[in-house]
């Protein structure tokens, strides 16, 4: 049987036309000259793929209906229809493959028209919403809750908020889209992607400038201090949550369209052999985007937030806000330029109806035969289809068990992609900033390695979708192992009053007693209760001190004993600012005891003590490795939904999908995750007697909170891979050549199932059952 070339025909590569040569399509002995058979049964003749090499061009005419003369190949010159008795008809190329915006179509733009720049401005497009929704927001979410007084699981609601719209929008968008014109449902959602972005950057610019006066800074012992609440006016600013929750939403509907349109319009205009190399690119992109808004994020948060005003404290400050606002608006600016290409982009590109009329069915074969309902051209493009639709995709057991699948990877990856950060600021004394870019360095290479590498191993093995199943469930098994890395944690710095007592000389029995008593029982410390707090954090050394529980500033005295603050350390003055590192050091601090570093008693340095635990090398290399696997999973995941479905539920199934992932996973993930370190939380934010954002954490139920959720989580996701493998039924004409793809196989093709071809711009051969 011959090749099938459109008006347009255009290979994104020479290897891709190689590759239909290496794998002839019929079993006649020569496709230079045309078979007996094809001239009898008014098939096209002559379009042999070995008569034309990787550099011959081909033809912008294609003729269609039967032919019996030898030599007249596709691309030969013929005379005028009027002149060919034998029925050959002249197709001109068709307009609507063009690019440009509506009538707007220069010759300048078809260089574009191909699958490779459609892959490369899509990538980009997930780049952005990687790096503003993943990346940039995860890392400036802890700088937010201080500059906005929220709880962990209030920026667990923001971070939720995307996966809601999304949620909502889903349905609609891949079942309509799914028959629409794909490029621009994607260019319009970019569109409100940058929207978004420059939403959430808007509470900067609207709410007061933000300010840390030099007294508030020092905080150093002295009589008749008044408190700052005195002086603060009504009406905090939590309420700009609901902005954040605003532009987030804005996100979510943006990015509807990215990862299940972008994803069947990539599918429908390659080679199926190269479409999961082609998704694999479009997903790395996707994930190195949170790595880099994770570095840009950390380089940005070491500039103060009040870019115009300048400050005497450091990014080491618990004080310092940095200027979390200015990824957003540079990632808005750039999805707003990267909408306006994708939006020029025809429904389908030249070439796509070859592909299509090449793909070999693996999708799952229902008992009944209710999947064959798909296969009626016209099925899927009114809304009174959708809940048959829908009944067709649940009665899909190797579909539902990928779904939750999904869903079990969606809740970790959420969850720890949220407070990751938080966790390793937490567990090794980090700044924000550092350890914002130490996850995204770990991030670049893990995620965005794996998913790169798991297109290329589905292509590489030629695998099929039971055994794409199965590759995914080995990735589920080693991240489970690899979870257990969780079990490392490390001690938290003792703090005076809060982890630790002050200098039992300097404490009456009684008030030793009643601290014990309390961190026994650390959920006492987690009430809010700032009266029992209080009596540890005032003792007879700071009694005289008038020390506030507002003015939040840690230092680390000679005894390497951290204090909440300068006044709670006994401090009376500046000694002198330490050249090395840029931070003050206090002296006459009547809290500190016991020479033991410093070779000085009474001296402490501004910020936290360092940790000295030294488990962040092992911890980051295992991490490294969980990482890895999850994403090496998601591109052969993702694969085996597009297969296991008819191609006609591709892009719905792709929407159901993300609805089921989002709902059980994604959504409650980085709430849940927010809930359980806020749990941890051993000092919170007195806001006035209002509770703010938590200062520190227990680092040993933080990791052991995680620990828990994530057995349990890649636990269940290879059970329900180890499920979808074993309920999948694939078509009875499965190719098995090992030659053969989901396009195209060897042998005869007769055999296999029956597919509607766009009648325009293709050669059809009426007797041959593609």
């Amino acid at each position: 049987m011959p090749v099938l070339l459109n008006a347009d025909a255009s290979f994104s590569s020479k290897q891709e036309l190689l590759d239909l040569q290496d794998c002839p399509l019929s079993g006649d002995p020569s496709l230079d000259t045309p078979s007996p058979v094809d001239s009898q049964t008014g098939s096209p003749v002559g379009s042999g793929s070995r008569s034309l090499g990787p550099d011959v061009p081909i033809q912008p005419h294609i003729f269609t209906g039967a032919s019996s003369v030898p030599g007249q190949m596709h691309g030969a010159e013929t005379k005028p229809h009027a002149e060919t008795p034998l029925g050959l008809q002249l197709i001109s190329p068709d307009s609507d493959q063009l690019c440009g915006w509506g009538a707007l179509t220069p010759k300048a733009m078809q260089v574009f028209n191909t699958p490779r720049w459609v892959l490369f401005f899509l990538s980009v497009a997930a780049f952005l919403q990687g790096m503003i929704v993943n990346g940039l927001i995860n890392t400036v979410i802890t700088s937010i809750e201080r500059r906005f007084d929220l709880h962990s699981y209030e920026s667990g609601l923001i971070v939720s908020s995307y996966d809601i719209a999304s949620c909502i929008c889903l349905v609609f968008v891949s079942y309509f889209g799914g028959t629409g014109h794909k490029p621009r449902w994607l260019g319009w959602g970019v569109l409100i992607m940058a929207l978004g972005s420059l939403v959430f950057a808007l509470p900067h610019f609207t709410s007061p400038p933000y300010q840390v006066s030099l007294p508030e800074q020092t905080g150093m012992c002295s009589a008749n201090r008044t408190s700052p609440c005195q002086d603060k006016e009504g009406g905090g600013l939590s309420s700009y949550r609901f902005v954040f929750m605003l532009g987030q939403f804005l996100h979510g509907i943006g990015a509807t369209p990215l990862y299940t349109l972008g994803v069947t319009y990539l599918d429908e205009n390659v080679n199926s052999n190269y479409a999961p190399v082609y998704v694999g690119v479009f997903y790395t992109a996707a994930v190195v985007g949170p790595a880099a808004g994770y570095l840009l994020g950390g380089y940005f948060l070491n500039t103060f937030t009040e870019i115009h005003l300048t400050t005497e404290i450091t990014p080491e400050d618990p004080n310092w806000i940095g200027a979390w606002w200015i990824g957003f608006l540079v990632g808005g600016a750039a999805a707003l330029l990267i909408s306006f290409p994708i939006l020029g982009y025809p429904r389908q590109l030249p070439g796509s109806q070859e592909y299509a009329s090449m793909r070999v069915s693996e999708a799952h074969q229902l008992k009944d035969g209710s999947h064959t309902t798909a296969s009626d051209p016209q099925f899927g493009k009114s809304v009174k289809d959708m809940p048959r639709s829908v009944l067709l995709l649940l009665k899909n057991p190797t579909f539902v068990f990928l779904c939750l699948a999904g869903a079990t990877e969606a809740t970790l990856v959420a969850g720890v992609s949220t407070f990751g950060p938080k966790f390793l600021e937490s567990q090794f004394s980090l700044s924000a900033s550092g350890a914002a870019t130490l996850f995204g360095y770990i991030v670049v290479p893990a995620g965005g390695g794996g998913t790169l590498l798991g297109g290329y191993i589905v292509k590489r093995f030629n695998l099929r979708c039971r055994g794409i199943i199965r590759f995914c469930m080995i990735c589920a098994m080693v991240g489970l192992a690899a979870i257990f890395i969780f079990l490392i944690h490390c001690p938290n710095v003792p703090m005076a009053g809060v982890t630790a007592p002050y200098q039992s000389g300097l404490m009456g029995k009684q008030q030793l007693e009643q601290y014990k008593h309390l961190y026994d029982k650390p959920s006492k410390l987690q009430s809010g209760n700032s009266f029992s707090l209080d009596l540890n954090l005032t003792v007879g050394c700071n009694a005289n001190c008038s020390c506030v529980r507002e003015l939040y500033n840690p230092v680390c005295g000679a005894d390497d004993m951290m204090y909440y603050s300068p006044c709670h350390a006994g401090c009376t003055s500046i000694n002198h600012t330490d050249v090395s590192t840029g931070k003050q050091v206090y002296s006459g601090c009547s809290c500190v005891v016991g020479n033991v570093s410093w070779g000085e008693e009474g001296f402490a340095l501004a910020g936290k003590c360092g940790n000295s635990c030294y488990h962040l090398p092992v911890f980051l290399t295992v991490f490294f490795i969980a990482i890895s696997f999850t994403f090496l999973s998601s591109i052969p995941a993702l694969t085996a939904t597009l297969r296991c479905v008819p191609d006609s539920q591709r892009s719905f199934a792709l929407g159901i999908q993300w609805v089921v992932v989002r709902t059980l996973g994604a959504i409650p993930g980085p709430i849940a995750f927010g809930s359980m370190i806020d749990i941890s939380c051993l000092l919170w934010q007195d806001q006035c007697g209002e509770q703010g954002s938590c200062y520190l954490y227990q680092n040993s139920t933080m990791s052991q909170y995680i620990l828990v959720a994530g057995i349990i989580y890649k636990a269940l996701g290879t059970i329900f891979y180890l499920a979808a493998s074993i309920l999948y039924q694939p078509p009875p004409e499965s190719p098995q050549s090992s030659c053969e793809s989901t396009d195209h196989g060897t042998g005869n093709l007769s055999d296999l199932p029956i597919k509607d071809l766009p009648e325009d711009g293709v050669i059809v051969n009426l007797h041959a059952r593609l």
